[in-house]
C-alpha cells in the first residue's frame, strides 16, 4: 500500500521537532520522513514553494526516502470571490496560469495528479452568483488546463461548504456531471471522508458511484462529526463507514495513494500519521481475514443484524 498525509499536519507541535520554530518545506518533510511506513509526499502550490526551492524539495523528498506523488492547489490571494468560477476575468486567468505552473512543478519533480480544490468558488446569498456563467466558466478552465497537460492526471476534490456557505461544486452527484461536461478523459475525482459526511453522503457509495464512472482518482482519508471538516483521525468516529469504505476500495481495485487529510492540533503529528497507517492497515488486513467473498455475502442477505456480526469480529466481542 502507498500512503501519503498532508504536508501541513506535521505543522503542529513546532516545539517537538523545529528549530526557532520555524517549518520550512524541507524541514517538514524531513519530519514526514521520520512516520514508519509513510511512502509519499504531496505538495501545495504555490503555498509550498515560496521559501525552498524546487531542487531542494526533491533533495529532501529522496534523502527521506519518500516519493513524489502529486500537487494539490490552493489559490491564495487575489481570490476571495472564487477562484475558476470569478466573475473577474483577469483574476479568473490568473487562476488558471497559477494552474499550469502547477502542472509544471509536478511534472519536473516526477509527480502525476493534479488536484483541484476550489474554496471560493461559491456562493453565501441568493442571488448572489450567476449559476450558469460560472458553472461554465469551470467548465472552460478545467477544460483549457486538462488539454494543454494531457499527460498528467487532474483530479476535483468536492466539498460541500467551508469557506463558502454553498460550493459551486459540491458532492458526487455534481463533480460526476461537471467532469462529464469537461470531457476530458485525464479528469477524475479525489473524495475527502470528512467532505461526505458534510454533505451526508455515505462515504463507500459515493466511491461507488465515482469507480462506477471509472473517475476514481484519489482518496483523503480522515473522520469528523459530520458538520465541519474535523480532520480527525481515521476511524476515530465513523469506524463501520470506514471500514465499508476500505472494502470498497478493494472491491474496485483501488491502487492510488492511501492520503490522510488530518488536522493534528494537540497530538504529535508523527505519532497520529502512525496511527492512522496502523488503523487503515488493521482494517484492510480484517477484510482479508474475513474474505470479500464472505462480507458479499453478509451484504447480500440485507440483514442488518447478522451484518453486525463485522463489528463484533473487529472488536473481538463473543455473541
Amino acid at each position: 500500500m502507498k500512503f501519503a498525509s498532508r504536508i501541513n499536519s506535521f505543522k503542529a507541535r513546532p516545539e517537538l521537532f523545529f528549530k526557532n520554530n520555524q517549518p520550512g518545506t524541507v524541514n517538514i518533510i524531513q519530519r514526514m520522513g521520520k512516520v514508519k511506513n509513510l511512502t509519499h509526499v504531496e505538495l501545495n502550490y504555490p503555498e509550498h514553494f515560496q521559501v525552498n526551492t524546487i531542487e531542494e524539495i526533491k533533495t529532501a523528498i529522496k534523502d527521506n526516502n519518500l516519493i513524489f506523488g502529486g500537487i494539490a492547489l490552493r489559490y491564495q490571494k487575489d481570490f476571495l470571490d472564487g477562484e475558476f468560477g470569478n466573475p473577474v476575468p483577469r483574476i479568473r486567468q490568473k487562476a488558471i496560469q497559477i494552474t499550469l505552473e502547477a502542472a509544471k512543478v509536478c511534472r519536473e519533480l516526477g509527480g502525476q495528479i493534479v488536484t483541484l480544490w476550489f474554496a471560493n468558488d461559491g456562493f453565501d446569498y441568493p442571488f448572489q452568483i450567476n449559476y450558469e456563467q460560472a458553472y461554465q466558466d469551470v467548465v472552460d478552465a478545467i477544460r483549457l488546463v486538462t488539454k494543454e497537460n494531457s499527460d498528467l492526471t487532474f483530479s476535483f476534490e468536492y466539498k460541500p461548504y467551508e469557506p463558502r456557505v454553498f460550493s459551486l461544486i459540491g458532492d458526487i452527484a455534481a463533480t460526476l456531471m461537471l467532469i462529464e461536461e469537461v470531457g476530458t478523459s485525464n479528469l477524475g475525482v479525489t473524495l475527502d471522508f470528512c467532505h461526505m459526511l458534510m454533505k451526508k453522503e455515505n462515504p463507500a457509495y459515493s466511491l461507488f458511484c465515482a469507480a462506477r464512472k471509472n473517475k476514481l482518482v484519489g482518496f483523503h482519508l480522515n473522520d469528523g462529526y459530520g458538520h465541519f471538516d474535523n480532520g480527525l483521525m481515521l476511524g476515530s468516529v465513523h469506524l463501520m463507514q470506514t471500514l465499508e469504505y476500505i472494502y470498497y476500495a478493494k472491491k474496485y481495485n483501488f491502487k492510488g495513494l492511501i492520503y490522510f487529510d488530518t488536522f493534528p492540533l494537540r497530538e504529535d503529528p508523527v505519532r497520529e500519521c502512525e496511527q492512522n497507517i496502523i488503523m487503515y492497515t488493521h482494517l484492510s488486513n480484517f477484510i482479508d481475514t474475513v474474505g470479500m467473498q464472505k462480507i458479499d455475502e453478509l451484504i447480500k442477505s440485507h440483514d442488518a443484524i447478522q451484518i453486525q456480526s463485522l463489528l463484533f469480529s473487529l472488536i473481538n466481542v463473543k455473541i
